[in-house]
């Protein structure tokens, strides 16, 4: 069963809203020692390839090496809740793989507003740390590949899940929503990026969720409707 894709956004989107606890400045988490050197680029590969929630001045989609990206990243505030968690990506390192996604470049005072807001969104928030990564452009003009912040989640982080297959994690993702929207709404959106703007590259871990996921929302109508229509047949009263 497949999905028509929607295109994603290519404008800056409005960012999510955090909470009210403070974060560092520098959006880099405690004990990371990076140096950022203007202009800054910020690779994503989850929710930032269609809603960065900042201002930038250009955006490239293209690949970093030696990451595979996976679900394995609880999210109790944006994709879920302390009940019920949600599964994000997050990189796994992966000698000869490679990650899709987009990598955004920010000048002046664009770079401290948006690490500010990074740093409460993926650090804060979610779990993640960060780390400097080579960038490599789609496009074939591109000469050298450009260093970019990731945040990634590792396995020290509370909310790490790791590794489950992907029926279970489709069925996690089909009941998980939080202050950002359904987990469902995430998966979907990301594969369709995928589709849509790098249709060469392959993420089988990605598609398997999510054809998991299709197969299993008929179902989950059908028992639903099932249990509506069993509850409206009068039962018979016993003698």
């Amino acid at each position: 069963m497949k999905r028509d894709p929607q295109r994603p956004e290519q404008r800056p989107a409005r960012p999510e809203p955090p909470p009210p606890p403070s974060a560092s400045p520098l959006g880099v988490a405690e004990g990371a020692e990076l140096e950022l050197k203007p202009p800054v680029w910020i690779f994503g590969y989850g929710s930032l390839v269609w809603r960065p929630g900042f201002e930038f001045t250009s955006r490239k989609v293209g690949f970093i090496r030696g990451y595979s990206r996976r679900f394995w990243q609880g999210d109790t505030f944006h994709r879920g809740s302390e009940r019920m968690p949600g599964r994000v990506v997050t990189l796994l390192e992966d000698c000869g793989a490679c990650t899709w996604g987009v990598a955004y470049e920010v000048r002046g005072e664009q770079i401290a507003a948006s690490l500010k807001y990074l740093n409460m969104r993926e650090a804060v928030l979610g779990g993640y740390d960060t780390k400097l990564v080579k960038f490599h452009p789609q496009e074939k003009d591109a000469e050298e590949p450009i260093l970019a912040l990731v945040y990634i989640a590792t396995p020290q982080n509370p909310s790490y899940l790791g590794p489950a297959s992907e029926e279970d994690i489709a069925a996690q993702i089909i009941v998980s929503s939080g202050c950002a929207g359904h987990n469902i709404e995430y998966l979907l959106r990301l594969a369709d990026f995928m589709r849509y703007f790098c249709p060469q590259a392959e993420d089988k871990h990605l598609f398997s969720i999510e054809e998991a996921l299709i197969s299993i929302l008929p179902c989950l109508y059908y028992t639903e409707e099932s249990l509506e229509e069993t509850a409206g047949v009068p039962q018979k009263s016993k003698s």
